[in-house]
Parts: C-alpha cells; structure tokens; sequence
C-alpha cells in the first residue's frame, strides 16, 4: 500500500513539502500527530487526523501520537478567536489515558517494527529553562517568520490581540519536532490544514538547528456540503466517549447526514477500499431513497468507535420510531438511549403512588396523562387496537402495575401510528 496514493484518492491531502512522496517510498518514516488532551475524549472533528494515522501504520510507517501536556498548556491559536482556559498536569495526564483508550481502537500499539507509540511533551518541555528555550530554540526563528503565519495575523486583525504565551505556541510545536526527529527519528509531521504554519515552523527549525531535512503533510479541514460545521450536532460535539455521546446518538448523526457529504465521510473516515465504495455509490445512486451510503458510512465507524454490539443497540433502537422494535428491544435501551430516541416526544410526569398497585389503563390515559381528552374516546381507540403500552397492544381492560416502568420510570404509549408519548414516573 503506497501511504500518498492512498490519500490522493481518499481527498485527504492538503498541502505537503517537497519530497515527502519521495521520503515515505524510500524508507519506513515515523510520522506524528499531536492532540491538546483539553478533553478525556476525542471528537468526530479529529477523525480525520486520526484516520491519517490509520493509513499510516497500515502502509508500513511508524505513528506516534504526540500529546501536548505542555502546549495544552498554553493554548494554539489556531483557528481559536480568543484564549483558551489552561488545565493542570492532574486533568491534562487523566485526559491523555482517554485519549490513548480511543486510539487503541484504531491503531496497533504492540506489534511489531511500526507499532504506535504515545509521548507527552511535558516530559521534555517541563525540565526546559525559559532562558534554555530562549538560546535553543527562539534564536533560529525571527519575528518576522512568526508573524507572518496566518493564525497570527488573524488574531492581530481581529482587534482581540494575541499573548505571547499563544504567540509562542508555534516555536514550542516546532520544538516538539525537533526533539522528535532527534530522540526518536521523527522526519514527517501531520495535522489538519489550519496546522500547516506550525507543522512548517518544525520543519525549519530542524532545517535551521540541525541542518536536517524533515516533511509536513495536511489534510483538509472537513465542512459539511452545506458550509456548516462539522463535527457538531444540535447538542454540540460529537464524541467518541459513549458517555458524552451515546452510541445511538453517534450513530444517528453519521445515518442522518446528507448524500453529498456521506459521499466524501465514506471515503476519510472508513477502510473501505475503492472498489468497495464505487459499488455502493452505484447502488445508492439507483436507490437513494435506502440511504445505502449512509447506513454503510453509520456501521463502518459506530463498529470502529464503539463495538458491533454498540452498533446493534443503536440499529434496533432506530427501528423503534419506526415501528420495528418490540417490548424487548424497549427494556434493552438505557436511559439515557431511551431519552434520546424519544427526545422531542411529548412528555408527561405521574406520581409513582398512582401505579404502585394497578391503575386501569383508561385512567391512565385520561386522568392521569391527558393523553385522551375523554374515557369514550380513550376506550374506542382501545377496542380498534389503537392504543400500545411500551410497543405492545393493549386494550381497554389491561391493567398498569409498576411491572410496566422501563428503567424503573418510564411509561412508552403510541397512540395511534405516529403519536409517541414519555411518562416519566416520579
């Protein structure tokens, strides 16, 4: 597998230095990524680097994922329009332990010569002098250089002005390459594409500090089709932590995207060879009403992020709104899946004393929810089977015990096809 060639058709080539294409055919090259462990968690916004490293490791090359425990320190201004909070070691170190369980499920960090590796920058930047820093590093790179990178002059036009902690950000990221390339033969750098003025400020330290040549390679920044923002849902980011984002959630997002851009996710975030993907074009292109690219899109990634077992609650937990799931499959779903299947449901509260012994179903549905404005009409729709009691049919004699509450609280009641009602016991 030639790792550029596999880039080029997958779109994830932005920029590049000369001679990477030429340096990555010639020899194994160890290749790195950095992250700001701001989180325990990545997010689908990192998917994309993420996958870069994929490719890497799966061409024969050696990736090593850099976190910043000392630039999450300080802040990157890149892309950023005004400074970031800064964290201590304690929650920067837990951060990174999220951060590697995450990429266990991507990469291979124990087999053989181009096994992954970790490292953490505070190991090597906490022992280092302000004046060392001055004489080491700051008297290769002029003030002119710096000033001229884009996320600089973004900052200084904005009128917010920029610190020199943040201004300093891209001789420190420079540093971490040349510490790279010098203790671990580190020659190629990656990032997305609003990291290229930094990723190049590395390579010409290490031009300027060790007369060495050493490569910088992009991806493109991911937008939707539409110009929104990837990577965020109407709740915000889309994590790769089921507890910040529920597995069905995940899924949901991938499933609902449009077919333009599922058109490209398919081929950046998935392994799915050319061939495989052309023939799934095809076929959603024939049938696009079966959203065909989506659902393969959804399981390639929920399966990757989460597990198959993941990716099967999400699906039948989808069904369920559209009246395939069953009683079974409802109890199956945690609370937080059930709020979220049902989020935008109306919702009702019920004290629990009401149904501690029995309550019959028409005062259930009338007095106690308002769900029917009348017994006549609540009963008629119960004797046409109009009525479901947690997607199972019921009638006008069924009798409701505490035996009903899903997840100990919840009541599901479809009145009707489409009509779905929450009651949450109290």
């Amino acid at each position: 597998m030639n790792f550029i060639e596999e880039l080029r058709w997958r779109g994830m080539i932005h920029d590049m230095t000369p001679g990477t294409e030429e340096q990555l055919s010639k020899e194994i090259t160890a290749g790195y990524i950095g992250y700001d462990p701001t989180s325990d968690s990545l997010h689908i916004g990192n998917l994309a680097s993420i996958m870069m490293l994929v490719h890497l490791q799966r061409a024969g090359h050696k990736p090593f994922i850099l976190v910043g425990g000392a630039t999450g320190m300080i802040g990157d201004p890149s892309g950023k329009s005004e400074e970031r909070n800064l964290l201590d070691e304690t929650t920067l170190r837990h951060n990174q332990e999220g951060i590697k369980k995450q990429l266990e499920k991507f990469l291979d960090f124990s087999h053989g010569h181009n096994a992954a590796e970790m490292v953490n920058n505070f190991d090597w930047i906490n022992e280092f002098s302000f004046l060392q820093f001055l004489r080491d590093v700051g008297k290769h790179i002029t003030v002119n250089y710096m000033m001229a990178k884009d996320s600089v002059k973004k900052r200084m036009e904005s009128g917010s002005g920029i610190s020199f902690t943040e201004f300093s950000y891209q001789l420190v990221q420079g540093y971490d390459f040349c510490w790279l390339f010098e203790h671990k033969g580190v020659k190629l750098q990656m990032g997305g594409s609003d990291q290229w003025g930094n990723i190049v400020t590395g390579t010409e330290l290490i031009r300027r500090k060790l007369g060495e040549e050493a490569y910088a390679l992009t991806c493109p920044l991911i937008t939707k089709a539409d110009g929104g923002k990837f990577g965020k849902s109407e709740a915000g980011n889309v994590w790769l932590d089921a507890k910040k984002t529920s597995p069905y959630k995940f899924y949901q997002f991938w499933l609902n995207t449009s077919d333009e851009d599922a058109a490209g996710y398919i081929k950046k975030f998935t392994l799915l060879s050319q061939k495989e993907i052309e023939d799934l074009q095809r076929q959603h292109n024939e049938s696009p009403h079966l959203r065909i690219l989506q659902k393969a899109l959804a399981r390639d990634i929920t399966i990757r992020v989460h597990s198959e077992e993941g990716y099967q609650a999400a699906v039948e937990a989808s069904e369920i709104l559209f009246g395939k799931g069953t009683t079974e499959t409802l109890k199956k779903l945690t609370e937080d899946t059930l709020l979220a299947v049902f989020e935008g449901v109306p919702q009702h509260e019920m004290t629990s004393n009401k149904i501690q012994h029995s309550l019959p179903v028409v005062d259930f549905l009338t007095e106690r929810t308002k769900i029917f404005s009348s017994k006549g009409e609540a009963r008629r729709m119960l004797k046409e089977g109009g009525v479901q009691i947690n997607k199972q049919k019921v009638d006008e004699y069924f009798i409701l015990t505490s035996s009903v509450l899903l997840n100990g609280k919840y009541i599901l009641v479809q009145k009707g096809k489409k009509n779905y009602f929450l009651i949450k016991v109290v």
